[in-house]
């Protein structure tokens, strides 16, 4: 049966797994801001820091699904707390680490504790509230992802150069500690298969099988250009090095306002909350590709593309709680899958193109992959 929460008591556990979504983002990208400190600090190339990035993503593609099917007897408080309180266990041993390999150790268990959150957070949250709102309350949630390459990496940068690397990750097990109490206080005692969200509300294997399909398409194009979004603002636009930081302060701030505006129709307009970023993104996909020369599209371009990568991503975790063909705990997993698996496809398209066919060219190829994951939800919709 599924429990009946006070609201207040259901917003304030919003926020707090919102809080927790921040902090396991920042986590995953906190390396890229601080690989200058650490990578003298712990006697390895900056290659190798980047390395705690990139495995990361590989653990959650491989552990998602193997994780949520051995954890489905276990009530959500319990499971919700213990990956939180892995989570603070793990980077307070990568702050106190003393050598590169007991911190790739604590990368290890990080990625295994948000393979399992992603799993699992967005039916437990969306399951406290009536099936007419859950299109919203998961762009909600949804912000606290959206605001950790705003706020949660340049701030854990912040904190690294003023007091060391080591300090972040500090900062960030408290912040651990914190939501894993407060979600132990919070949370509902019940059973996984009592959740209100534990099944989907129109479940349907064959569009269950297209979204996860759309999900990889779309991120593959999306990521082919946004991993090296970097070399293409300096090499095609003619940025200096000193716009790059407020640029993807642009990106970032953009996508939390693509994640708060797609918040309006995703619970009446399913298939349009999709469509719709498909479409935006690859028109500024391929305004890239013939106009990134030009400073000031290619800015708008930036911008449009930040907003709706944000805005996709929250309407498939939103529509994967409608079409889930049994648990939502194995579509949700499945979804984080399909995400990974498109971030990393996405980079290694960009690798192999970036050297012999230019940026430019990876803004095209992004286009193409997002068109064709336009296309399919488009005739899965019909």
């Amino acid at each position: 049966m599924a429990p009946v929460v006070p609201p207040r008591r259901a917003w304030t556990t919003l926020g707090v797994l919102a809080l927790a979504a921040f902090a396991f983002v920042t986590t995953e990208l906190l390396p890229i801001g601080l690989l200058t400190l650490m990578a003298p600090d712990l006697d390895r190339s900056r290659s190798q820091i980047g390395v705690l990035v990139s495995g990361y993503a590989v653990v959650v593609v491989l552990a998602s699904v193997p994780l949520t099917r051995l954890t489905r007897r276990i009530p959500r408080r319990e499971l919700l707390t213990g990956t939180l309180v892995l989570f603070a266990v793990a980077n307070g041993v990568a702050a106190a680490a003393p050598s590169y390999a007991v911190l790739a150790g604590s990368r290890l268990a990080t990625a295994l504790a948000q393979a399992l959150f992603w799993s699992i957070v967005s039916p437990a949250v969306s399951g406290l509230f009536p099936v007419a709102v859950r299109g919203r309350v998961v762009a909600l949630f949804s912000t606290g992802a959206a605001l950790a390459p705003v706020l949660g990496v340049p701030l854990g940068t912040w904190i690294g150069q003023q007091a060391g690397w080591r300090t972040a990750f500090g900062v960030l097990a408290g912040l651990g500690l914190a939501t894993a109490v407060a979600a132990a206080a919070l949370v509902p005692a019940y059973r996984p298969d009592d959740g209100g969200a534990a099944l989907g509300t129109a479940p349907s294997r064959r569009h269950f099988n297209v979204l996860l399909a759309t999900t990889a398409l779309g991120i593959t194009g999306f990521l082919t250009l946004n991993t090296y979004v970097t070399p293409f603002l300096l090499d095609v636009s003619g940025f200096t090095d000193a716009a790059l930081a407020p640029l993807l302060f642009v990106s970032g701030a953009a996508g939390v306002a693509g994640t708060i505006a797609i918040a309006r129709t995703l619970d009446t307009h399913p298939i349009g909350s999709l469509l719709a970023p498909l479409g935006v993104g690859t028109v500024a996909l391929l305004g890239l590709a013939a106009l990134g020369t030009v400073q000031a599209v290619a800015v708008l371009c930036l911008a449009a593309i930040g907003a709706i990568y944000a805005s996709f991503a929250t309407a498939v975790q939103s529509r994967m709680l409608q079409v889930a063909p049994g648990s939502t705990d194995l579509a949700s997993a499945g979804v984080s899958t399909a995400f990974n698996v498109g971030i990393a496809a996405g980079s290694l398209i960009g690798s192999v193109m970036l050297q012999p066919w230019g940026a430019q060219s990876l803004a095209l190829t992004g286009a193409v992959l997002t068109l064709l994951a336009l296309g399919l939800t488009a005739a899965a919709g019909r």
